[in-house]
């Protein structure tokens, strides 16, 4: 090993903080796909419109940014285990492909109309942005190399959307707004790819009719957001490793700081190149990784010093406090899936009752009307029912933890 370097092995106890906020990340986002009336729902709580930012936009880039940060710890895991790097890229390949292949069957349940499915959404963005960016940190783990990729992803994203041309539109600011809602190189690609799908294997449909949230060419920016929470695990692991040389390890205070210091610079970029590039969830804007990874990394180090520095969870108070979210963590793909299921399951069962419409009501629209809105559908008892929708979720997580389970896809 070169002077200077610093041991690959991975740290001997878990980093108890990522798997706290992956758990958060994961009960906010089922808290916030699941009202129980959309048309009831506080701000904060829903999606911007346009540019612009909520919580609710924080939560998938702070998922993809704990995938990475996991990517890097479980790649660690494998090579003190002996796998090979051909073995790692295979599991890397297959597991993509399992969560791709997951969220197909949960797009298709319960008509199982091929001609209306829709390919891109959360699981395939995830599936793909696991796939590129643990290929990407099977060939190299030195933060400097992942933090260029990511620039290079981030800049090259902006220039795209910035100066090439838009078939039929134009070019962004002379002809029209940039970053437009249906008038974007984003949202053309996306409307080519789907029409070409519906042309050849005839299936395929868009979100926004028009255009994607998870669309392809935003999946760029996204990649850069999980590598950035890569490079946020190594930071973490430097803490655990064996000094060698001259190298510089930092103690569990200095990362938490560090954590802190990237955020907040991150935050400030973000907010800076806002400016240009406006911060855009359904785009995925430059801007929007930066402020959202930056508000990740405060995040982070916030659960750090709280969870494997001051030890929290290993008071009274805080092993109540802190269990729910190691649960829910625990078993993040279960937790999503289970809400994605009831959901269909809920909709898709009807009651004897009539609605306003004519037509029975749903399972779902039922117990929202009689058991929280009861003819008063208002912000508070939206959000009542989603609260009650995400203790039902954390039932299954429950059970597994107790037994010991934890589903590997």
């Amino acid at each position: 090993m070169k002077k200077g370097s610093i041991a690959t092995s991975a740290p001997s106890t878990r980093v108890l903080s990522l798997d706290v906020l992956r758990g958060v990340t994961i009960a906010f986002m089922v808290l916030v796909n699941d009202p129980g009336d959309w048309a009831h729902t506080y701000s904060q709580l829903d999606h911007a419109k346009w540019n612009g930012w909520t919580l609710t936009d924080l939560v998938f880039p702070s998922f993809l940014f704990i995938v990475g940060a996991s990517i890097i710890l479980s790649l660690a895991s494998r090579v003190a285990r002996g796998e090979s790097r051909r073995e790692l890229a295979g599991h890397i390949v297959r597991r993509s492909a399992t969560i791709f292949a997951l969220a197909m069957t949960l797009n298709l349940i319960p008509y199982f109309r091929f001609t209306h499915l829709r390919l891109y959404g959360v699981l395939p963005r995830i599936a793909l942005c696991y796939l590129c960016a643990g290929l990407i940190c099977l060939a190299t783990q030195r933060a400097r190399n992942l933090l260029a990729i990511a620039g290079v992803l981030l800049v090259g994203y902006w220039a795209l959307m910035r100066f090439v041309p838009v078939s039929g539109f134009g070019l962004p600011v002379r002809d029209m707004p940039l970053l437009d809602q249906d008038r974007n190189l984003a949202a053309w690609i996306d409307r080519g790819v789907i029409g070409f799908l519906q042309r050849t294997i005839h299936t395929g449909v868009l979100y926004e009719k028009t255009r994607d949230p998870e669309g392809l060419l935003s999946t760029i920016p996204a990649i850069a957001t999980t590598l950035l929470g890569a490079v946020a695990a190594l930071w973490l692991r430097c803490t655990g490793a064996t000094r060698e040389g001259d190298a510089y390890i930092p103690t569990k205070a200095q990362c938490a700081m560090g954590l802190l210091l990237a955020g907040m610079l991150g935050v400030g970029m973000g907010l800076l190149w806002n400016l240009w590039f406006p911060i855009n969830k359904n785009l995925w804007t430059s801007s929007y990784v930066l402020l959202a990874a930056g508000l990740s990394l405060i995040g982070l180090a916030g659960c750090y010093w709280l969870i494997d520095m001051k030890r929290f969870q290993e008071t009274w108070v805080g092993r109540w406090l802190v269990w729910p979210w190691l649960v829910f963590g625990s078993n993040a793909i279960v937790a999503f899936t289970t809400s994605v299921v009831l959901v269909k399951a809920l909709l898709y069962f009807k009651t004897s009752n009539m609605g306003a419409n004519g037509k029975p009501l749903s399972v779902w629209s039922w117990t929202y009307a009689h058991w929280f809105a009861r003819g008063n559908s208002t912000n508070l008892s939206s959000l009542a029912f989603a609260l009650c929708f995400v203790l039902l979720c954390f039932i299954p997580n429950w059970l597994l933890w107790r037994k010991k389970i934890f589903v590997k896809i």
